[in-house]
């Protein structure tokens, strides 16, 4: 198993598409878990970017502003290659919002201007609402209408995306050679996007051995249970004996591991699978060993919510669906089609 390219939970696709021929054939939409609360010494700002990095339009916007990068922040990346909505906070304490004007950026298109108590940090979202436009799909409205049904009903495998390993899975390759020494990596960004390849391959061998054994959304002896949000855990010591029950309602899910430091919060038979998976890539152990990264879950499953399936023609396929914050539109898409 290639954990870049794990296994599918619904069997072959419904066939190749044309995938962002446009940035307009994918737009993401960033979803605040609070209002703005329109006071304090913070102004965020919402904007739409077209084709633009995230953090180059952050250091577009320093610069503008005359403000250190470091004063401007934001809840996560976005994808170059689309129309993006997203918030950036910008520290201004004592002096005045900037306007519009202020804050034109080539590609970018200001949505809102207001004042908050509080700087935005990374995950400080819900999570974000896709559309997303398949050119030249050559199935049947019947079999798309079918096959996304099941994915809205079941879920998917909350495999980390191809984007997560760099191009052509170059970061994991490159993550071994920095653990074995054999390269320096000083910048500590690219440390981040390192560490966080080896553990989300980790994570994939995981889930996708579960997939093929048909156990990953079953109950096992020593599963460690989480609620969509990632944000709490269920340990196998706190069990009341409806879990089974409570993940086909969605109301519980499996989780698997992050590797890190420290004993795995999986036991019995869950926890030996989960170590037998891992001991096959002896020198991601021992790498992220080094760098006090500490056993963390995520779930197994991805639920697209208020999603849509429509035709825009006869081989035009548009999809609207909301997800959690840190998963990926491509994990739930591959379950589809083929995006190439």
């Amino acid at each position: 198993m290639n954990p870049i390219d794990p296994p599918r939970l619904l069997g072959p696709s419904l066939g190749s598409v044309i995938f962002k021929s446009q940035p307009e054939d994918f737009e993401v939409e960033e979803l605040l878990r609070f209002e703005p609360s329109g006071e304090g010494e913070h102004c965020l700002v919402w904007l739409e970017k077209r084709h633009r990095n995230t953090n180059d339009v952050a250091s577009e916007l320093a610069t503008k502003l005359g403000l250190r990068k470091r004063l401007i922040s934001h809840c996560g990346l976005k994808d170059k290659e689309a129309v993006t909505r997203q918030w950036f906070s910008l520290h201004l304490p004592g002096k005045p919002s900037p306007s519009a004007e202020d804050l034109t950026v080539e590609g970018v298109r200001v949505l809102r201007i207001v004042r908050h108590l509080r700087k935005l940090h990374r995950g400080a979202h819900d999570g974000n609402r896709f559309w997303i436009r398949l050119r030249g799909c050559e199935f049947s409205r019947e079999a798309a209408a079918a096959r996304w049904q099941q994915m809205i009903d079941r879920g998917v495998p909350n495999y980390f995306g191809t984007q997560r390993f760099g191009r052509d899975g170059g970061n994991v390759p490159q993550a071994l050679r920095w653990f074995k020494d054999e390269i320096q990596v000083r910048d500590r960004m690219l440390r981040g996007i390192l560490l966080s390849a080896a553990r989300s391959y980790l994570f994939n061998a995981c889930v996708g051995h579960r997939v093929l054994d048909g156990t990953w959304d079953t109950p096992l002896s020593g599963d460690v249970f989480g609620f969509a949000d990632n944000r709490s855990l269920v340990l196998p010591h706190n069990l009341h004996g409806d879990e089974a029950d409570r993940v086909r309602q969605g109301a519980l899910e499996l989780t698997a591991p992050l590797w890190g430091e420290g004993e795995l919060q999986s036991q019995a038979a869950v926890k030996a699978m989960e170590e037998q998976v891992v001991a096959a890539y002896p020198d991601l152990l021992a790498g992220l060993a080094q760098f006090n990264l500490r056993q963390e879950r995520r779930v197994m499953r991805l639920r697209p919510l208020s999603a849509e399936l429509t035709w825009e023609s006869d081989s035009t396929l548009v999809l609207r669906f909301d997800l959690p914050k840190g998963t990926y539109a491509t994990t739930l898409l591959r379950e589809l089609v083929d995006i190439g």
